[in-house]
């Protein structure tokens, strides 16, 4: 009995480690519909962030962009994400979402297709962000537009920040620092 149980917990144990994923397991498109291979990415720290043009958090856009002046290149990346699942703050085509990053904030940063951050219509990146069972970290509802992640150079969640962090705070900073 005791063998019997050792081998059941085992098999649970190697079934958990299995569903956990890192970054480099997803792809997604780019905002002018290239395929972007999330394991182009390794070895750098990644900052996802679901964007919107119309939120009160908009003018983040500004510091996502001097972080990535100022900390991307070959260590640190951003992706973006517009997603128009808070009061339909991101009505926009992706022609115009990116015209409007461009026009408004000059960024720079990798800005992907619009999708769905939560709901039944969930993008799979976002379920394995904000499920502790697939990150291996821990759970974290997308609460509104520009709540951040932060991923480290193996492709694994680290935390998850509020909409309300600003992209320059210590915080953010700091944790790509480490």
């Amino acid at each position: 009995m005791k063998t019997l149980t050792t081998i059941i917990l085992s098999i649970l144990t190697l079934s958990a480690m299995s569903q956990t994923k890192t970054l480099y397991d997803f792809t997604a498109k780019t905002i002018d519909g290239k395929e972007f291979d999330f394991s182009s990415l390794k070895g750098k720290k990644v900052l996802i962030v679901n964007t919107a043009s119309k939120c009160g958090y908009t003018p983040q856009y500004a510091q996502l962009e001097e972080l990535y002046k100022t900390k991307g290149g070959d260590s640190f990346e951003i992706i973006g994400f517009p997603a128009n699942n808070f009061m339909k703050q991101e009505p926009g085509s992706n022609d115009e979402i990116a015209g409007f990053c461009q026009k408004n904030y000059g960024v720079t940063f990798t800005m992907m297709e619009k999708i769905s951050v939560k709901g039944k219509d969930q993008d799979p990146l976002y379920t394995w962000l904000t499920e502790k069972e697939l990150n291996g970290v821990e759970d974290s509802k997308v609460k509104w537009n520009f709540q951040k992640f932060l991923i480290d150079e193996n492709g694994n969640y680290v935390k998850s920040f509020a909409p309300g962090v600003e992209p320059m705070s210590d915080a953010i900073v700091s944790g790509l620092e480490k």
